[in-house]
């Protein structure tokens, strides 16, 4: 698998990470593994976890994987801190002393002494951006992180943390941001794509099937076995079930006929390939699934049709 830089830091990661959001609830210990593997197999390096996913059960299922199925310095393990979910209501908390204790349940939870990136997971507009930063900082500066970077911000709330960090040698830089990226939802072009650019820091697409509507799996409706069908996903997927949508769906569909590839392939490789992305963040809830997935390693998509999908889902 094509390895990729991290902006202008010396990280390196498989231009497709490996999400682990569903590991723990949907995806028990013996499927994480056989996806765990097959990525590997594939030549992929790069975990992405959060302490929300599955109540802190993802991490759990990775440490469980750490000296079994590849060793901790080969593999870079992604987490993120600030978030909460209390009682099904989402907050967000990104005080010094929230994330630090954060942080620390996620090292237990991993059973590791460092995470590889330590990403806020959203914007806090009531806690101070300094004091965020310097959490950061904390985590850089003792060795918990060895790369810090942030997750669902904006383009000017970006530039400012980096700009911040970046002012100030004994500081730890923002090394990457983490956005939703697909055909579907392509927000992080307005700003977000060049102020990562301009501040040398690497863009992480998370969500890059539109949580699985690319695939052209509800094209006829919602599966019994999809991710629409869970209660604690369908919110999330029917946004993308709208008349526009149908039509880009469509057009990838189209896309992928007329070259022989899935549309799971097309959407794929469109946001993999696309200018100012360092790695596309996928998930599955099987290993074959999974596999299915790493075929679009294979998929180089022709200019004029990265055109023509350009101007559909504009």
């Amino acid at each position: 698998m094509q390895m990729r830089r991290a902006g202008t830091s010396g990280l390196t990661l498989s231009r497709l990470g490996l999400g682990t959001m569903t590991w723990g609830r949907d995806t028990d210990e013996h499927e994480a593994a056989d996806q765990c593997r097959a990525y590997i197999e594939a030549g992929g390096n790069f975990l992405d976890t959060a302490d929300t996913y599955g109540d802190g059960d993802s991490e759990r299922v990775i440490s469980g994987l750490i000296g079994t199925l590849f060793n901790r310095d080969d593999v870079v393990i992604a987490t993120k801190a600030g978030l909460t979910f209390n009682d099904g209501v989402r907050s967000i908390d990104t005080s010094r002393k929230s994330l630090i204790a954060q942080l620390d349940k996620s090292l237990n939870r991993l059973t590791t002494d460092y995470v590889d990136i330590w990403q806020v997971h959203a914007w806090d507009p009531f806690t101070p951006l300094d004091e965020t930063l310097a959490a950061l900082d904390y985590a850089y500066t003792t060795g918990r992180a060895r790369y810090v970077g942030v997750s669902n911000y904006s383009g000017w709330q970006l530039a400012r943390a980096a700009t911040m960090q970046q002012g100030n040698s004994m500081k730890a830089p923002l090394t990457t941001t983490q956005n939703e990226y697909s055909l579907l939802n392509r927000d992080c072009e307005v700003e977000i794509l060049e102020s990562a650019e301009e501040c040398g820091v690497g863009f992480l697409a998370w969500a890059p099937l539109a949580r699985g509507v690319l695939t052209g799996k509800y094209r006829k409706g919602v599966p019994s076995d999809s991710r629409g069908a869970a209660p604690h996903f369908a919110k999330h997927i029917e946004p993308y079930l709208d008349g526009r949508c149908a039509r880009i769906v469509e057009a990838v569909s189209v896309a992928g006929q007329g070259l022989g590839y899935s549309p799971l392939e097309v959407a794929l490789a469109w946001v993999r390939d696309a200018p100012g992305v360092t790695s596309a963040i996928v998930g599955a809830r099987t290993g074959a699934q999974l596999r299915g997935l790493l075929k679009s390693e294979e998929v180089t998509l022709p200019q004029i049709v990265r055109n023509a999908l350009d101007d559909v889902s504009l």
